[in-house]
């Protein structure tokens, strides 16, 4: 049997239920464990100190920013190679792939530039506390300049889930995930020989996991990916090409990018109060990857499912899809709900926390949390409308959540003097998200889904 027969018999005709296991649990677990990286992270710098702590936290809206073009540009790239091996344009799926690997480079460059010559410009124009704008400086200089780990594993790993070969994705992210938390300890503090580094160490730690994630995904693509085959020709930009992917692509950037924003605008406002007050919501984007790291996971999986069920039009399986995925999506934020509601402290202990840390925090994850149970559905369906071309019902889905309505309900609630108050931002921006959401997948439903049961 040829490759891409069995790829054609999994993707099109496995029991959909069966799919998505053999699919998104392999995503599942490296999300996971890049969760538990990105806590082990926090913990070793919060032993450094709180400003260290608040160093990295303000540091993570230009992190996001990287992994927002980076997974945009894999995003848009997975969606039109899944739907050109779907319809069996092999030669299209190729010229996906290369062009995504000339985009991701791009955007590796930009970065560069921006980790080299803004880094302390960026700390400076938000805190005047030397501790924190020093050290987080040459934390973001390090993770911006040596960046290129981070945009190749990512492509890499896309390319290998349009084929549905999520096992090698799992063993990339993983690996590198893996090495990020042993080296750590040992960059951060110092052992034997290796000299302490202090948040520096962390940024190394950071690189190098990323670094072997991409030599191995590259290495896993060249090896097993027969299906999607590069070459020079592949890179040249063509507009029917680069078009379906930047319509996808952009929108998913743009919709994390705000992500970005928000997260900068309210870092402004928390600090207003305190900066303990901005390290306890970096400690919150890090706990709260447990609960949204398996549901990207899925996501993943499911873009890929739809856009190539979509491609050979099947519009059965791409019901049963969007339907287990939610049930699915369901289950990990109500789990995470309980989670954060009833054991608050036990994962605020994780950070070395002071009396007024804990005392914010417990408060801060109570309410935080309740988001989860409107936010599962709507990662799904921001899937499903990248997965069908419409990239940009999931942006402004985005857009509406993290600036139209939460920034500003933020802020207006900041000027109560109240900090408890300004959490509630986010349970009411979900909600109203949420409305978005059902409303657009309403409409492609019945523009795009709908009329292939006529076929």
């Amino acid at each position: 049997m040829t490759p891409t027969l069995t790829k054609e018999n999994k993707m099109g005709a496995m029991p959909m239920g069966k799919l998505l296991v053999n699919m998104a649990l392999p995503m599942i677990i490296s999300m996971l464990i890049q969760a538990l990286y990105n806590i082990v992270d926090s913990i070793y710098v919060a032993r450094l100190s709180e400003d260290a702590l608040t160093a990295v936290s303000m540091a993570f809206p230009v992190q996001n920013l990287m992994i927002a073009f980076s997974t945009g540009i894999g995003v848009g790239m997975n969606s039109l190679l899944s739907r050109c091996l779907g319809s069996g344009e092999r030669e299209n799926a190729n010229r996906a792939a290369g062009h995504g690997i000339v985009l991701s480079g791009l955007c590796y460059l930009l970065f560069m530039i921006l980790g080299l010559f803004g880094s302390s410009y960026y700390f400076r124009m938000q805190i005047d506390i030397p501790a924190i704008y020093e050290g987080g400086a040459k934390y973001m200089t390090i993770c911006t300049v040596f960046s290129f780990g981070l945009f190749g594993a990512i492509l890499f790993e896309r390319i290998l889930q349009a084929t549905g070969r999520t096992v090698f994705t799992m063993i990339t992210q993983s690996t590198g995930a893996i090495l990020n938390i042993i080296l750590d300890p040992l960059l951060i503090f110092g052992f034997g020989p290796i000299p302490a580094m202090g948040i520096r160490g962390a940024a190394v730690a950071t690189v190098i996991g990323q670094i072997v994630s991409f030599c191995m995904a590259m290495g896993f693509h060249f090896w097993k990916n027969h299906e999607v085959q590069l070459n020079l020709k592949a890179l040249a930009f063509q507009s029917h090409i680069l078009k379906p992917i930047l319509s996808v692509g952009v929108p998913s950037i743009v919709m994390m990018a705000i992500g970005s924003v928000m997260t900068f605008l309210v870092n402004g406002i928390l600090s207003g109060f305190n900066s303990t007050a901005v390290a306890v919501f970096g400690a919150y984007f890090k706990l709260q990857s447990f609960v949204f790291m398996p549901v990207f996971g899925l996501n993943n999986a499911l873009v890929s499912i739809v856009a190539f069920n979509y491609g050979a039009k099947r519009p059965d399986r791409i019901k049963k899809a969007i339907g287990l995925g939610c049930m699915v999506a369901m289950i990990f934020m109500t789990l995470g709900f309980l989670t954060f509601q009833l054991f608050p402290d036990f994962l605020l202990s994780m950070f070395e926390p002071s009396p007024l840390f804990l005392s914010i925090g417990r408060v801060s994850l109570r309410i935080l949390s309740i988001s989860f149970l409107f936010a599962g559905c709507c990662v799904v369906l921001s899937g499903v409308f990248q997965a069908l071309g419409n990239g940009l019902y999931a942006t402004v889905v985005s857009l509406v959540r993290q600036l139209v309505v939460l920034v500003p309900a933020a802020y207006l609630l900041s000027l109560s003097g109240v900090l408890d108050s300004v959490w509630w931002s986010f349970p009411i921006a979900e909600l109203v998200s949420s409305g978005f959401s059902l409303f657009f997948f309403l409409r492609i439903y019945q523009n795009k889904i709908k009329p292939l049961c006529k076929i």
